[in-house]
Formats: C-alpha cells, structure tokens, sequence
C-alpha cells in the first residue's frame, strides 16, 4: 500500500522521535538500561492500588488529582495552587513548551527568545524531540567537560546563550552524566533568567541537594519531580511541577481532561504515606551506586561522580558500544548513547546488590578475553 504522505504535516514527516531504553522481552535479563527503581514499591502501596481494582474502575479519577495535591503540598509547605499533576513529568515538559514557547512562524528568519527551548548538551534527549513537535527554535549548550554547568559569568560572556530565552530546561541531576549542582549554582541561575525556567528534577532522591525552594522564590522557576525513579512506579505514570500560581494555573488550561489515571493516583498518595520505606531504598541505592563505582574504578573503567540511580562509565580497551554487545550476551542490558560527548561511555542503572555483583563479573570477564 502507499504511502499518503501528503496526509501528514511536513513538520512530522521531518521528526525523529524520542527514542526509549529497550523494554526487553527475553526473560532473564539484568536490565540496568533505564534507571527504573530495583525494589518495588511498599507494601502498603500495592494494598492500596489491589483494594482500588473495583467498581471504581468505570469512573473517571479526580480531574485535577486533587488529593495527591494536597498530600503534595503537605510535604512541601506550600499551597494546593503550587502543585499541578501530570501522566509522568514528560507530560508536563511537554505542557511547558505548549504553554509558554511561541511556534516559530515558517517566514521568519533567525532565532527570536519567544520561539526557544532551551537545554544543556547533554541532556534529557527528550528536550530537542519537544522544541522540533511544537516547531519552536531549540538551543543545545555544552556543558563543561566534566559535564558542570558553566557559570552565569561564562554564560553571558558567549554569544549563544539567551537568558531571555521563552523556556529553559536544566536537569538536575543531570542525565546521562548523573553529575549533581549545587542549589546555590542553580539560583545563580535562575536568577539571571528572563523566561520560564524548568529544574527536571527526575533524580533527586538519590543526590546530596535538591532546588524545590527556588520554584517557590522565584515567579519564574518551576520544579520537575516523578514518581518514577525513587518511587517505583514507573508503571503508573505520575508526575508534578511546583511553581508559581501563575504558571501553574496557566497549565491547568491547557492539561488533558482527567490526564492521571486513578490508580496511579491512589499508588502516589500511598506513597507519600509510606516515605520511611523508599527513604531505606534511596540508601541502599546509594549504597550499591557507590560500590560499583569503585568496583569498576578498579577494573580500569572512568567513572563520573554521580548524585543519580546511575553512573556514565567510561570502559577500558573496547570501545562502548562493543561492551554494550558483550554485556547483552552475557544477559546484561546497559544504555549506549550515540551522542558525541558521551559515546564512549555507557550509562549503567543501580540495580540490586547481585545485579550489580553480576555486572561486575561480567566485566572481568570481559576484559579476560579482550
């Protein structure tokens, strides 16, 4: 059958989509590829989402998750209005750009703030797939070689930085490096900023500092967090922004009707009930995140200091993607990125304690044949 191209816009034609860690369907694999949580979720919380399979199932969920709001805010000390909910936080990194980045209208020539989403390079990859589907300019800046952030100084001395750009999105900590800032780094930054600011903060369970209070200091800053990462519910899809009413209000106009299913609901707010739990499991990640990183230190691998539920490691005598291959015979699943900056390293996810014991001898062996 042919194709109908001229059914699709030019815009999607030209895309090149965001492309996921490989959900494998052989069984037996140690999937270290997608920095999901190694323990499930507690106990109580799978009490609650098993109690919730019922009659409720026909019904639509609160609209604006208005209870896990209120937990939320609770935690957080701040206001109901600081909090809107979202189908994991992508959903909401996607609200963002639609809500606060102009299209870049077809007849204009050059780059205009209105029209920019904004990024460190390298970073979360589903940033530029966002800025190209809604047809705004994007602006990737390296990061330093040690994948820090430059200094607002630095920053405004180059030419290719715009502080008054319409969004920008800073992971932190960053991915696929793992490496943390300092909150203090990050005022510094959202300061000197103009337009919307976006802290993903996706992995910051696992790191010494987090920058929540910056999204309530400044009118400008919103706050990503996930329910995914630290709290094992990947499955479900549940995400947050905390930010000023303002923005937070202006995203609620334009959010899906019912955009968070309601056992994921139910599964948040148990969580949040049983904190003491995923805290226990944030330490022993953090624990085994430490060990394998010395553990391959020793094996010769280049290990950047991580604040994440993982690690970028540079490998020795192969090249990258030849060890992603030998793991993945061994049963083994790590992530390789095709980027420049971080092809010669592969990102590994914090498994359990054995997972991670059985990566590391892979890795002897590996190297015993190389």
């Amino acid at each position: 059958m042919p194709k109908p191209p001229h059914l699709v816009r030019p815009l999607v034609q030209a895309l090149h989509a965001y492309v996921p860690g490989e959900q494998p369907k052989i069984k037996g694999l140690i999937k270290l590829n997608t920095n999901e949580n190694p323990y499930p979720p507690s106990p109580k919380v799978l009490a609650a989402v098993k109690a919730a399979v019922d009659e409720r199932l026909r019904l639509y969920p609160n609209p604006t998750a208005e209870r896990l709001r209120e937990k939320l805010a609770a935690l957080h000390r701040c206001r109901v209005e600081n909090l809107i909910v979202g189908n994991g936080s992508d959903e909401l990194l996607a609200m963002a750009v639609r809500c606060f980045v102009e299209p870049r209208p077809a007849s204009r020539r050059g780059r205009a703030s209105r029209h920019l989403v904004q990024f460190f390079d390298p970073s979360y990859s589903l940033y530029p797939v966002l800025a190209d589907i809604h047809g705004a300019d994007k602006n990737a800046f390296p990061l330093e070689p040690d994948f820090g952030i430059p200094s607002v100084r630095d920053l405004s001395r180059s030419r290719q930085w715009d502080f008054a750009a319409a969004l920008t999105f800073v992971t932190t900590p960053n991915a696929p490096s793992g490496r943390g800032y300092p909150t203090r780094q990050l005022d510094a930054l959202c300061r000197a900023h103009k337009g919307v600011v976006v802290l993903d903060e996706a992995y910051v369970d696992f790191a010494g500092e987090h920058a929540l209070e910056l999204a309530l200091k400044y009118p400008h800053v919103l706050v990503a967090r996930t329910f995914s990462k630290a709290y094992s519910l990947c499955f479900q899809r549940v995400g947050y922004f905390v930010g000023h009413p303002a923005l937070i209000a202006a995203l609620h106009k334009i959010r899906d009707s019912y955009n968070v299913n309601g056992l994921g609901q139910i599964a948040a707010v148990a969580t949040l009930g049983d904190l003491a739990y995923y805290r226990a499991n944030f330490r022993k990640v953090i624990a085994s995140r430490e060990r394998l990183a010395r553990d391959l230190t020793h094996l010769g691998f280049v290990v950047v200091p991580s604040q994440s539920n993982f690690i970028l490691a540079r490998p020795p005598r192969l090249t990258a993607e030849q060890w992603l291959a030998k793991l993945r015979a061994r049963k083994i699943l790590v992530r390789w990125f095709a980027h420049s900056r971080v092809s010669d390293s592969l990102r590994i996810s914090i498994g359990t304690p054995a997972e991670c014991d059985a990566l590391v001898r892979a890795a002897r062996a590996i190297l015993k044949q190389a």
